[in-house]
């Protein structure tokens, strides 16, 4: 019988104090001593943070001051094709009977809902002390889909359910996917962001891993219907068509494609930004909206759209990695959501990233999907709207295992301090980027750090493996602030950083920015392209001549670039790369 059923006798509901009445003789306890007694103080944990709850509880013997309840719930949700299946676990003092009943409650929650507020339609209940275990219909693509559900336990103090558990959701949405071909490694892992004119450039360099960005803000338009949901989304058909051209051609020449999504100022995409953010002058990118029905509707549909699309099935190509916004601990400028604490804003980011999560691994069950930090490690100008990597790290780390554990992975960009002088080897002179976990800069200096702090027990894949991390953006100018060209220093920079990504088994892959300078980031003293570009052509990016570090790029993940890099240690002041990268990759080849 259900709980609240039992609450109807003879035609009229229960009095609250004859249920407490009636739960604490089940629970053993004598009634006498506890009528007009207030409860006992205890809390609750939604998350990392201790929350006191209360309520005033009306009764037949007056207003009792009602504390938070004293258990704490765990909860487990996991798919198959029909059905979400669910286990638990309550520990703690069960709270107090003259407050709360017998029962433990289970709700389904909506991805953006935070509280159950005045809620009453709970999925399933167990007497408490009775083992936590269902099975509630899927219902994957219909009215009623609960893949993108999260799931809490309650208890109820008469009037109202109160959460006993963080809200946890399914956490294998793979196991749905129609496509389940394997992940494929390239066979190295040099990486370039390519300028769209020059990919035949890009295959004599031999490169094996781009990226590519995709700006929401561009893609709705028409020319292209998708149903979703029941929902008819459109996309612009010129924008989806250069996108697809770029993924195939890629696919084709057996390069990794790493896309890299970005949510751009769009006016007539209100839903897409979280509830309060207006247009801001310094932001160049928005944190995605995962917190109202219609940015998580509208975030589900692209995300399955373009799945679906660069599944690799489609003839379309083949987006293997998913870098969902850029150096997010940078809230003020590349993923802006206004000013808020560390906290809360990454908690923000995670509702959203669950969404592109369960979007894309329901439809490709290997693919990747990563978020990104800029080489801030800990940042001791940390404001409401920038962080320091390393807390986003962990706090995002926390959050997601606290809501069931996925494998996300991460995208880091460890450009050298400052971008305009290339000799990264010397960062530490400043005392910014040293060999500490407490280090201001992490990049290649130090890089080690960043790995080495990944392999901490918290931070591990569910399965117990360390995350995979990219090196999705970094580059090495070759035009100094205070000695003009350094093109030779930049060709020395590059072999360095890369022998130390290569060497180091954590690392996937390093995907140098640029392939040709860019003016304007070249008037800044910060020119990291391959080749020289045309400077009296703004606007328009025109390469004129390779640099040295093209030659040194094309050969740098072969074992005889051992003797296109040996002016290199010169520079550096070093005898041999494995005096100053450990497990060196070419050791044994090192004269």
């Amino acid at each position: 019988m259900d709980p609240q059923d039992a609450e109807v006798i003879g035609g009229y509901e229960m009095k609250f104090m004859d249920r407490v009445k009636r739960n604490l003789a089940w629970s053993g306890v004598m009634m006498a001593a506890v009528l007009g007694v207030s409860a006992a103080g205890g809390s609750v944990v939604w998350g990392a943070a201790r929350t006191a709850v209360q309520a005033d509880v009306a009764t037949a013997a007056g207003t009792v001051q009602v504390v938070a309840p004293t258990e704490r719930g765990t909860l487990t949700c996991t798919a198959d094709k029909t059905n979400v299946n669910i286990t638990g676990a309550v520990s703690g003092a069960v709270s107090d009977p003259a407050v709360y009943d017998n029962y433990w409650y289970l709700f389904e929650m909506q991805p953006y809902e935070d509280e159950l507020g005045a809620r009453t339609d709970y999925a399933a209940w167990w007497t408490k002390g009775d083992a936590i275990s269902c099975s509630l219909p899927l219902g994957f693509g219909t009215s009623s889909d609960k893949l993108y559900s999260k799931f809490v336990l309650a208890v109820f103090d008469g009037s109202k359910y109160h959460a006993i558990s963080e809200p946890t959701y399914i956490t294998n949405p793979e196991v749905l996917a129609k496509n389940t071909g394997e992940y494929k490694k390239p066979s190295t892992k040099k990486g370039l962001l390519l300028d769209g004119g020059m990919t035949s450039d890009a295959m004599e360099l031999g490169v094996k891993h781009t990226t590519i960005n995709i700006a929401f803000h561009h893609l709705l338009g028409e020319g292209i219907d998708y149903q979703y949901d029941g929902k008819t989304y459109h996309f612009n058909k010129g924008v989806v068509a250069e996108y697809d051209r770029v993924v195939e051609y890629m696919s084709n020449k057996d390069l990794m494609v790493t896309a890299i999504i970005l949510n751009g100022w769009n006016d007539n995409t209100p839903q897409l930004f979280l509830p309060g953010v207006t247009k801001n002058s310094k932001a160049y990118y928005y944190s995605f909206n995962g917190s109202t029905a219609e940015g998580v509707e509208t975030i589900k549909a692209i995300a399955s759209f373009l799945a679906e699309r660069y599944s690799g099935t489609q003839g379309k190509g083949k987006i293997s990695n998913w870098i969902i916004g850029n150096e997010i601990n940078n809230n003020e400028i590349w993923n802006y959501a206004g000013q808020k604490d560390l906290n809360t804003y990454v908690r923000e980011y995670m509702k959203a990233f669950r969404v592109f999560y369960t979007a894309i691994k329901s439809v490709n069950s290997n693919d990747r999907l990563f978020f990104s930090t800029d080489f801030n490690w800990t940042d001791p100008e940390a404001s409401q709207v920038k962080y320091g990597a390393r807390n986003v790290i962990d706090a995002f780390g926390a959050v997601v295992k606290a809501g069931g554990d996925i494998s996300w992975n991460l995208s880091y960009h460890p450009y050298p301090d400052p971008l305009v002088e290339p000799e990264f080897w010397n960062d530490g002179e400043n005392g910014r980027a040293i060999d500490s976990v407490d280090t201001r800069i992490l990049n290649f200096n130090n890089l080690h750090i960043l790995t080495d702090y990944l392999q901490r027990q918290e931070l591990r894949a569910p399965d117990g493996t360390v995350r995979h991390v990219i090196l999705s953006e970094q580059g090495f100018t070759s035009q100094s602030a205070t000695r003009g060209n350094v093109e030779k220093i930049q060709a020395a920079a590059m072999a360095y950083a890369y022998y130390i990504a290569d060497s180091n088994p954590y690392i996937d892959a390093i995907i140098m920015n640029r392939q040709v300078d860019n003016i304007d980031e070249t008037n800044t003293s910060v020119a990291l392209g391959l080749w020289r570009c045309d400077m009296s052509t703004p606007g328009v990016v025109k390469a004129t001549m390779r640099k040295p570090v093209w030659t040194v790029f094309r050969v740098i993940d072969r074992k005889d670039s051992l003797e296109y890099t040996e002016f290199a240690k010169e520079i550096i002041g070093i005898e041999k790369w494995s005096d100053v990268i450990p497990n060196f990759r070419w050791k044994k080849y090192e004269k």
